[in-house]
């Protein structure tokens, strides 16, 4: 592994893990464990991770097939955590390498997950296996929470929040460094109608990614349009192919009569900033709105566009719908909300987050591509646009671990870590487990 700090086994490991497709399905019934709510192979790669921590001598736990987790430390302290998770989204198109299979090359990991989330788990669980085995005792339990539906419902930590033991503080390495303080609202909505269209039409392959592909059949002509994926808090980093198809469309002077959607797409959408088809204008110290229009449907069952919406936490999520109702009626169209997500905001002055802002600012140098620059940029808290556990776990932050001068990794094609940053993610995370152990 080219002189890797990492040993032959937690290679091994986190090469099993990557190996396994857990991009979440419908459910499945097991013989021997019942029902699998998120389908077979997300809880597949939960079972083998905890079989693999009880092998190791960690505690663990299941809960209703739904989330998992391992620890280790005096069995009635205080509980300290790390939130993670295991599904992720489909593969996509685009890649140089089998995404399913972690690939080392010229010093960089690659393979679906190594980023959001299996990497960090990975990254977490290493981090506690040694500190264990080192003879390390910690003053607080150290437990590792895994999820495995984060990138649908996030109904899996919910269930752990219901039915679990609730961490005096907990971080997720489910985002960015520095600690992120405040997270924008998430809001799906479906713009739709029952009445079977006259066009075939589809585009995307989950509600959280920039479409990489879109296609119509109107009359007999096929048209299509070629995007780049991204994370949908972030689309201004992909192409999203469903406004390329309509621009194709839109070249060739089609007439949008015999759809409805694709009517209102290219007139309220595709030629609009965020701002202007979702009504809200403003700007909070969270940032501004985004919106990413990701799974389009168009045949005999009806027409229905998804679109993805990362709202500030000072605007109020319900005026968006109420302003997406009232366009989509014009064009005899209803409007469904299938997510909603309440913004977070925490106080940044907290000594937790004092203790983790250290532990980022000692650590920025071992991350590759590092500039002396970036020590007064990249160092107090921060507010996203993307939506991790922490809305969903009380007591809970993001806390990297993507570092923020690199191209964002998250739902890409590619997706990878250079070998040297996920060695210095064990490390940091193992200084923020052994901090807020001993606060």
């Amino acid at each position: 592994m080219n002189n890797s700090s990492l040993s032959q086994e937690e290679f091994e490991f986190l090469k099993k893990l990557i190996s396994i497709p857990s991009t979440g399905s419908d459910p499945a019934e097991d013989p021997e464990y019942g029902t699998l709510p998120y389908g077979a192979k997300p809880f597949e790669a939960l079972k083998y991770f905890l079989d693999y921590a009880a092998s190791c001598g960690m505690r663990t736990g299941i809960i209703d097939n739904r989330v998992g987790w391992v620890e280790f430390g005096p069995e009635k302290a205080d509980l300290i955590a790390v939130v993670c998770h295991l599904d992720v989204v489909p593969a996509g198109e685009g890649w140089d390498t089998d995404p399913f299979e972690l690939t080392l090359k010229d010093g960089v990991l690659y393979g679906r997950g190594i980023v959001d989330d299996k990497g960090p788990a990975a990254a977490t669980f290493i981090a506690m296996k040694r500190l264990m085995d080192s003879g390390y005792v910690p003053s607080k339990r150290i437990r590792l929470v895994l999820g495995s539906d984060e990138e649908r419902t996030c109904s899996c930590v919910e269930t752990y929040a219901e039915k679990g033991e609730i961490p005096v503080f907990a971080i997720t390495p489910d985002g960015e460094f520095p600690v992120i303080y405040a997270e924008k609202g998430i809001l799906h909505i479906k713009i739709y109608s029952d009445t079977p269209s006259a066009v075939l039409a589809k585009g995307g392959a989950a509600a959280n990614m920039v479409p990489s592909s879109a296609s119509c059949i109107i009359g007999r002509t096929e048209y299509s349009g070629t995007g780049k994926v991204a994370h949908a808090s972030k689309p201004e980093l992909g192409v999203n192919a469903i406004f390329e198809m309509i621009k194709n469309l839109d070249k060739e002077s089609v007439d949008y009569s015999a759809s409805p959607l694709l009517s209102f797409i290219a007139k309220e959408i595709a030629y609009k900033t965020a701002a202007e088809y979702t009504g809200c204008n403003i700007k909070d110290e969270s940032g501004v709105v985004t919106a990413n229009p990701s799974l389009l449907s168009c045949s005999a069952e009806g027409e229905s566009l998804v679109i993805d919406i990362r709202c500030p936490v000072s605007y109020s999520m319900e005026e968006i719908t109420s302003h997406l109702a009232i366009k989509a009626a014009n064009y005899e169209l209803s409007c469904e909300v299938l997510n909603q997500m309440a913004p977070l905001y925490k106080a940044k002055d907290i000594p937790e987050i004092d203790l983790l802002t250290e532990i980022w600012k000692e650590n920025m140098p071992s991350y590759s591509g590092y500039n002396p620059e970036y020590l007064s940029v990249y160092t107090d808290p921060i507010a996203i646009g993307g939506g991790t556990y922490a809305r969903h776990m009380p007591n809970t932050i993001a806390f990297g671990i993507q570092t923020p001068w690199q191209e964002d990794q998250c739902h890409q094609a590619n997706e990878s870590r250079p070998l040297s940053d996920f060695e210095t993610d064990v490390k940091v995370l193992s200084e923020a487990i052994k901090g807020l152990a001993e606060n």
